[in-house]
């Protein structure tokens, strides 16, 4: 079993460990919702009452990683989820065969390079270390965020999905180091450039807009999605959601909260 196997299957396990807390005391319709922390798990506890008030009992459920929200949906333990965006969705459904669709697009999360080291993109000293996500769809935007940044030039037309393999040019010898998501902004002391998905950067206390050297231009088409297995997209609990999700008064706290660091896509 490989290191991402273990991981999902050990919170798919975490999960199934709470599933008692699913039956509603109040005896309204139960919504189980899985997501990553920050802020797809702000957002859901922001909107949990609303959706009281709708007959909908939210439960939320954590996840540190970016594989087991999906397993845990594809098997039905949840309902929905919330924490992707549609290129990584995209690919998780073609490599993993999941019954997974996209409902509705949210928020946007800026990906954003940081520096421990240097103060400008453009002192990143040749040889540099450079820590991405080893996730497909997040490392491809990563390099394409290095290449807006002109410190590589990957190869014609291949996108999102770009690995390091598809660098044609390098004038600084980067070295790329590989790693999982959640861990990148802790490698920040043993790398030159670290290249951070803003959901982790802000679960430690980074902001994108103030302590980044390099963000992604704010037109970004990466809009994190409330998804649901295939058919259940008109389900009412989960169009109920979305209507919360992308009210005025939750883009009004993601304004206010996040400071531009969240970026409304409604």
């Amino acid at each position: 079993m490989n290191r991402r196997t273990f991981v999902a299957a050990a919170a798919v396990a975490a999960f199934s460990a709470f599933a008692p807390l699913s039956a509603s005391a109040a005896g309204n319709t139960v919504l189980k919702v899985a997501c990553t922390p920050v802020p797809q798990g702000e957002l859901l506890k922001f909107v949990k009452p609303i959706l009281a008030k709708e007959g909908i009992d939210l439960k939320i459920f954590e996840f540190q990683d970016f594989i087991a929200p999906n397993v845990a949906l594809d098997s039905k333990d949840v309902d929905a989820n919330f924490y992707q965006h549609q290129p990584f969705l995209d690919n998780a459904v073609r490599q993993r065969h999941l019954n997974v669709v996209r409902v509705a697009p949210v928020h946007i999360l800026p990906i954003a390079a940081y520096s421990n080291k240097v103060k400008n993109i453009k002192d990143v000293p040749n040889g540099a270390r450079v820590s991405i996500p080893n996730d497909p769809s997040n490392g491809g935007r990563s390099l394409l965020l290095l290449q807006s940044a002109g410190l590589i030039k990957l190869r014609k037309g291949v996108g999102y999905e770009a690995t390091p393999l598809d660098v044609i040019s390098n004038p600084k010898k980067l070295k790329f180091v590989e790693l999982e998501a959640a861990q990148v902004p802790r490698s920040l002391k043993d790398v030159d450039l670290a290249v951070v998905n803003s959901n982790y950067a802000l679960g430690v206390g980074l902001n994108p807009l103030k302590d980044s050297i390099y963000l992604e231009d704010k037109r970004s088409p990466y809009a994190v999605v409330v998804a649901s297995r295939k058919g259940d997209e008109k389900d009412p609990r989960i169009q109920k959601l979305v209507k919360a999700l992308t009210s005025p008064a939750t883009k009004k706290f993601i304004l206010n909260k996040y400071k531009g660091a969240v970026v409304p896509a409604f």
